[in-house]
């Protein structure tokens, strides 16, 4: 691991052979200062081709989809059907740390590429594997999309509205590939760690599947547990039985997520406190019940069910949060609330999270250069923040065959060999 300062992952080196299923592994890897090589088939990997365009003109290197995936990479073309290609791959693979690949289980068995024939030139390999349902099940070999990935998984069942005839709702922005991408880096991480010390590396089998299900919170442990169902709720956590609704419509016509309600006795304070400043103490007949629950010793919610006071109190302390949200705006409401200890959230447009102050301070929005378009975007930054060793976007996606003739010259290939292959085909 790099010393503290910089990138965590600085001096080390991942291959990529991922579609679009495994791109967010390689990027994390990427962000946090791996030498990242994608390898990419002659014609290019496929994402380069989806929508949307760069001013809607479609091309290689204008894809915004392949631009998001792909930053802080490095890329080449390789066509590994050919032997010679497949030969390439494999001494990249002799030198590096960490091998990503999301190719059908038996393919690279069949090229005599898989872990087993890996580890005997590299033993200090960390190769991670993302198939569908993992690589022994012959699930794996059929298509998949990110949408039947969290049908599948579990997360759709419990994302939705109180309204059930209302069908399930799909989290947006390759959710489903991302949850297996995230298991996929932070298990080669552990890998890391372990190799620190043993020296050696492991095959990693990320099952996608799986990799959902665990992420479907009490859900699927409500079912495995107690053979319970859990119901679609708007805004909040899917239960067997149904809470009170947290989603409340703010004075200037936009929702906020009230979050966690107040469960101590300095929250109940607070909130009786927030009421007078804002003169609504009249406007609530629960307000004395806020002063009760400040002046319990300690509030156990355990005891909800069995403590009829306490239920008024709770209940007070609902009403308190949905009567504050109504009257001022999502973006007040969500500032006094922050500032008071509450953990709440406005409802903002994917575009509007580029413009939030609180994003914008703390780094998330990064201008990233694109020099061969003589322009520079705002990109969404790292999804974390280390303060020892920062984590951010590089530099932009690699063009097609960008790096191709300098990781082959790393290798010791001369220009002439580089050139022979171009004509052959392999590159």
């Amino acid at each position: 691991m790099s010393a503290a300062g910089g990138s965590p992952l600085a001096g080390l080196r991942a291959i990529e052979l991922c579609d679009e299923t495994g791109a967010w592994a390689g990027k994390l890897l990427a962000d946090a200062g791996a030498d990242v090589i994608k390898v990419e088939p002659p014609g290019g990997d496929a994402s380069r081709r989806y929508e949307p365009f760069y001013r809607d003109r479609p091309g290689p290197d204008r894809s915004l989809y392949f631009w998001h995936y792909n930053t802080s990479k490095r890329a080449i073309t390789l066509d590994l059907e050919q032997a010679r290609g497949r030969d390439l791959l494999r001494r990249l693979l002799d030198g590096a740390d960490f091998f990503i690949e999301t190719t059908p289980p038996g393919r690279l068995a069949g090229w005599q590429l898989d872990y087993p024939d890996l580890a005997e030139a590299n033993p200090r390999l960390i190769m991670a594997s993302i198939t569908p349902f993992g690589r022994a099940d012959p699930r794996s070999q059929l298509p998949v999309t990110d949408l039947t990935v969290l049908a599948r998984g579990g997360p759709v069942w419990s994302c939705g509205y109180d309204d059930h005839s209302l069908p399930p709702v799909r989290g947006g922005g390759n959710q489903g590939y991302q949850t297996a991408c995230h298991f996929a880096y932070m298990s080669a991480l552990v890998a890391l760690l372990y190799r620190d010390h043993t020296g050696r590396g492991q095959h990693i089998d990320v099952n996608m599947h799986a990799a959902q299900n665990v992420t479907t919170e009490a859900a699927t442990q409500q079912w495995l547990v107690a053979e319970q169902t859990v119901q679609r709720q708007t805004g909040r956590h899917a239960t067997v039985d149904a809470s009170m609704p947290t989603q409340v419509l703010c004075s200037d016509g936009r929702y906020v997520n009230t979050g966690v309600p107040a469960r101590r006795p300095e929250q109940f304070r607070l909130l009786h406190e927030w009421l007078e400043r804002m003169d609504l103490l009249d406007e609530l007949p629960e307000a004395p019940l806020l002063l009760l629950g400040a002046e319990r010793t300690e509030i156990d919610m355990g005891l909800l069910g069995d403590d009829p006071e306490l239920r008024m109190i709770f209940a007070a302390g609902r009403e308190a949060t949905v009567l504050l949200a109504s009257r001022l705006t999502a973006y007040e409401y969500f500032e006094q609330a922050q500032q008071r200890g509450f953990p709440v959230g406005a409802i903002l447009a994917p575009e509007e999270v580029l413009e939030h102050p609180q994003f914008i301070e703390r780094g998330f929005v990064v201008e990233v250069e694109h020099p061969e378009l003589g322009a520079s975007f705002r990109y969404p930054g790292a999804p974390y923040r280390m303060n020892g060793s920062p984590v951010a976007v590089r530099h932009r996606a690699p063009l097609l065959g960008e790096h191709t003739e300098a990781v082959l010259g790393e290798l010791g290939l001369s220009p002439g060999e580089i050139e022979e292959l171009r004509t052959s085909g392999v590159l």
